[in-house]
């Protein structure tokens, strides 16, 4: 895992501030506030249209707010571009699986290592000396991820063969290779039946208790949330509207209404 820079655990890892993201006149924002603590799981929850993707969109660089900043391990930020993201320690899985299809379960986790890897193109080209030594290293490290996922069986398979929750479990290792401080989970169990999903809750808290980093997750199973998350933040509408620990977000009454369709007068 990266260093943070001296932020310990419990202290504050990212924090949203004031942030607001519009497209032309859909407001799909508005001046939300909150944060992440290193070591904790995260969650960010609400309705479908509530703008939990396009804040981890904001927090990774794809979208540029109109207003607020980001702090990400002490270094406050009005934007910032994916790449600066992915360099700085935050990596991400989507809602919908963006892996290469036809390259293999371990070819896919090696591209996590890109941002980490220090030799030039023409080194690798050559692949000698320098060079073939990093990639013997950074295969070592991916093999490592492989055994922790128990895709040992698959590894050589490409993974455009594979049923989906094992791509599922494929693109976690890959964000795992990154050695991310902060990792940004989008629906991972989104389209899993009971059995995988029971999977995927165990690798991310052992990510989060063996690895030690941190998670901000988006899902819509509530029982995993609830299980899961050491506090929770809901959105509703682009607003903030709960905010607080799973028994406090699960009986906040603002809460309640939303995931109802309960209107207001």
């Amino acid at each position: 895992m990266r260093p943070d820079d001296g932020i310990k655990k419990g202290d504050p890892l990212l924090v949203v501030d004031d942030i607001s993201l519009s497209f032309g006149g859909v407001k799909a924002i508005t001046d939300i506030s909150f944060d992440i603590l290193k070591g904790e799981i995260r969650a960010i929850i609400g309705p479908n249209g509530a703008g939990k993707t396009s804040m981890l969109n904001v927090i990774n660089g794809f979208y540029h707010p109109q207003k607020g900043t980001i702090t990400f391990r002490g270094q406050k930020r009005s934007r910032m571009r994916p790449h600066e993201a992915a360099n700085h320690g935050i990596a991400r899985t989507f809602q919908n699986i963006a892996l290469f299809n036809g390259m293999s379960v371990l070819d896919n986790i090696m591209t996590g290592r890109i941002t980490l890897m220090k030799r030039n193109m023409l080194w690798q080209a050559l692949w000698r000396g320098p060079a073939e030594t990093e990639e013997i290293e950074n295969r070592e490290i991916v093999e490592r991820i492989i055994d922790f996922l128990e895709i040992e069986y698959i590894r050589k398979t490409p993974v455009g063969r594979l049923p989906y929750g094992l791509q599922k479990r494929v693109e976690l290792g890959r964000a795992l290779a990154a050695e991310p401080s902060l990792l940004l989970l989008d629906e991972p169990m989104a389209g899993m039946n009971l059995e995988e999903k029971e999977d995927m809750s165990r690798y991310i808290l052992d990510v989060n208790q063996q690895f030690g980093t941190t998670i901000a997750l988006i899902e819509h199973d509530m029982g995993v949330v609830m299980d899961l998350s050491d506090r929770v933040v809901v959105l509703d509408y682009g607003q903030k509207i709960g905010d607080g620990t799973p028994d406090a977000v699960r009986n906040n009454q603002d809460v309640i209404d939303a995931y109802l369709g309960v209107s207001h007068d």
